[in-house]
């Protein structure tokens, strides 16, 4: 995954020893995720198998999981998430960063923590209330303005996933292509599932409009789309505050 990973989070009931030894559970989870998923480290099973070295029934249970999922956004989004067109063999991790930072945040609600936001790299997710409100204010960073904010979310839970080149340059590929998309400036999309909202904001990225009325089809999810020359349109329900 090689995404830095930040925690906000609020106890609740829960012994702080407990609370604890939950944080160290996400944690190892998140280690777990990068140790099966890397396509950068050579030894990584995916990485294995991505170069025919090892059988897709010897590959750890997660990526079964992960991979069904993949499926799942390809059919969403037209075609425009693809892990298997992908040059080099096929690559899920523009869906697994968002599942393995989904299910930290699972973890973490589950053993007691009340209310909290786990980011990873800017793909994030939250639950329970915040002490100020009933909703979570969630900047998207503008893609020309590193110091400004293209626009402001509420979310009262759920996930918030961003997907553009202006961090990490034309890494986005047209699966139907095979060459750099450039579709947008910005892509993000908002629904209840962080692993999906990462794989559609990365099909929208590189769809651009034409994946936008497909989100707004899907229960639950929004999309706010910035063009390559800046304008902006969005899914009629976008959370902004």
């Amino acid at each position: 995954m090689g995404t830095a990973v930040s925690f906000h989070l609020y106890p609740g009931e829960g012994a702080p020893g407990s609370l604890h030894s939950a944080l160290e559970k996400a944690c190892e989870g998140l280690h777990r995720v990068e140790e099966v998923f890397s396509t950068w480290q050579p030894d990584s099973p995916v990485s294995r198998w991505r170069r025919g070295e090892l059988a897709a029934e010897s590959l750890p249970p997660e990526v079964g999981e992960v991979m069904a999922l993949c499926e799942q956004a390809k059919r969403l989004s037209g075609g425009w998430f693809d892990p298997w067109s992908m040059p080099g063999g096929t690559d899920p991790t523009g869906l697994v960063k968002g599942w393995s930072v989904e299910a930290a945040a699972s973890l973490l609600q589950a053993e007691g923590w009340r209310a909290g936001m786990v980011n990873g790299g800017g793909d994030l997710t939250v639950f329970g209330p915040p002490p100020q409100g009933a909703a979570w204010r969630i900047g998207v960073q503008h893609p020309w303005r590193p110091e400004g904010l293209a626009c402001v979310l509420e979310v009262a839970s759920g996930a918030v996933a961003t997907s553009g080149t202006y961090q990490r340059g034309p890494h986005l590929v047209d699966p139907r292509t095979g060459r750099p998309a450039v579709a947008a400036a910005s892509a993000t999309v908002t629904g209840p599932s962080l692993a999906l909202a990462d794989a559609l904001a990365t099909a929208l990225a590189v769809g651009g409009a034409t994946v936008l009325d497909r989100i707004a089809a899907l229960p639950g999810y929004e999309a706010y789309l910035i063009g390559p020359e800046g304008q902006e349109s969005q899914t009629p329900g976008m959370p902004f505050g």
